[in-house]
């Protein structure tokens, strides 16, 4: 439930009125571009039909020093329990887990909201519960959390603001996984911006089904939050329908970063390389509306050409040849 402005407390104003400086359209002045915006961006990229091993290969790629000792809080793709990538692998999961805890990571909590599945009903489809055993980590139903554990955004399409997890906002150290698919809802895309839905009361997810302004108000949720290490799986991917069911075809790729527009771009190119729906290849990756608003918002860097991709090994680096080769053409 959204709460009303009168009902937030100090720390959570300070925050509403930070992530309303965020869609002021000031944000377009050169002077304010180099305070938030991102000059560079490193996206890791590893070759692989193995996820486990693509995790691991894919964060040696990467400084995550700042890791130790951090409370961190992953957000999965558990939109549903439907096989990969209709969900988070739990090989994907289960190494990401294992490589936070080896950074030396205080804790590690799971949190996600389902939908339109209740997510317990989900947790239990995929084992969650059982693999939260195995590998030490919490796990957060946000469908059960209280109202006072949610904070309030003000987002430029959200008529009354959006409002995500107290734990996500407060985290120490957040991590994204996130799944190589089209959306056959709306979306167009999902991977790491889309991702931020399963943070939301289920109650305002309708409003945004139902808007023209879809693709922008997911892009906004983002300035609600920022996570510290995405991993996007994309060992198989759906080049359209989604996002439980689609066209599959083999990736063979898993990706990682820090900024969710360079994620994104990378992804859109991989989906571009596997032969993708018209939303996908009849547009330039940086002209689709959720890049767009996020670049505008300043979540992440402002062209293809500033997007680094690291490899650490010949067969990766084909592959990223190729696609900086598609995100050259925008």
């Amino acid at each position: 439930m959204v709460r009303l402005a009168r009902e937030l407390d100090r720390r959570d104003f300070i925050r509403m009125m930070t992530a309303g400086l965020a869609l002021m359209p000031a944000l377009g002045t050169a002077g304010m571009a180099q305070v938030v915006g991102r000059r560079r961006s490193r996206v890791g990229l590893v070759r692989t039909s193995d996820r486990k091993r693509g995790v691991k290969a894919a964060l040696k790629l990467l400084d995550l020093k700042a890791v130790r000792d951090k409370k961190v809080v992953i957000k999965p793709n558990f939109n549903s329990a439907d096989e990969a990538p209709g969900s988070t692998h739990n090989d994907t999961l289960s190494q990401l887990v294992t490589e936070l805890h080896d950074l030396n990571a205080r804790t590690v909590t799971l949190g996600e909201s389902s939908g339109p599945p209740q997510t317990r009903r989900v947790m239990q489809q995929k084992g969650t519960f059982d693999l939260a055993r195995d590998f030490h980590f919490d796990v957060v139903d946000y469908e059960q959390i209280a109202e006072k554990d949610w904070v309030t955004f003000p987002g430029a399409h959200w008529p009354q603001g959006f409002s995500l997890p107290r734990l996500v906002v407060d985290a120490g150290y957040n991590v994204s996984t996130c799944c190589l698919k089209t959306h056959g809802s709306g979306g167009v895309f999902t991977m790491s911006l889309k991702l931020s839905v399963g943070l939301t009361p289920k109650s305002i997810r309708r409003i945004m089904h139902a808007s023209p302004d879809m693709r922008r108000m997911i892009a906004e949720l983002n300035t609600g939050y920022r996570p510290d290490l995405i991993v996007l799986d994309g060992v198989a991917a759906f080049t359209d329908g989604g996002p439980s069911r689609g066209e599959l075809k083999a990736g063979n790729v898993m990706i990682a970063g820090d900024d969710r527009v360079a994620v994104d771009a990378v992804g859109l190119a991989m989906l571009k390389s596997l032969g993708a729906n018209q939303a996908i290849m009849g547009r330039k990756i940086f002209e689709q509306e959720q890049i767009a608003r996020a670049v505008e918002l300043r979540l992440g860097v402002e062209r293809a050409d500033a997007i680094d991709i690291i490899t650490g090994d010949a067969e990766s680096k084909a592959v990223a040849d190729a696609l900086k080769l598609i995100l050259a053409q925008g």
